[in-house]
């Protein structure tokens, strides 16, 4: 797995890093800001960042004596092209498919005759 995109995915396989990422697209945040709502060490919640670096999702920065950890925001665009490109294929497939359907229930023989509305001639109001 040493593509990013790979790394990416599998970066985002654990639910307390996607829960991370999440809260990172509000705002920067220090390590101890993102380790608050969670029941782990300091030490995990950097092994969780580190992660998410390596896949390229986050970066820290330095400012005075604070190390925030910044969303790279760009990583996404590659998920989605990656997405876009399979969803799209997909779509495809699906519209062919309808269209199979559509002429296999046009070509039907029974069609005429269950779709035809019967009435009664003659019946009094």
């Amino acid at each position: 797995m040493t593509d990013q995109l790979s790394r990416v995915f599998a970066a985002l396989a654990d639910p307390t890093r996607r829960d991370m990422v999440a809260r990172l697209t509000e705002a920067d945040h220090t390590v101890n800001d993102l380790a608050a709502p969670y029941d782990v060490s300091l030490q995990a919640v950097s092994k969780h960042l580190k992660v998410l670096e390596e896949a390229g999702l986050v970066s820290r920065t330095r400012e005075a004596q604070r190390r925030p950890v910044h969303l790279e925001a760009e990583v996404f665009d590659l998920m989605t092209k990656w997405i876009e490109r399979y969803r799209r294929r997909a779509e495809e497939r699906f519209a062919a498919l309808d269209a199979v359907l559509a002429q296999m229930q046009d070509d039907s023989p029974n069609r005429d005759q269950s779709s035809t509305p019967t009435t009664q001639e003659g019946t009094a109001s």
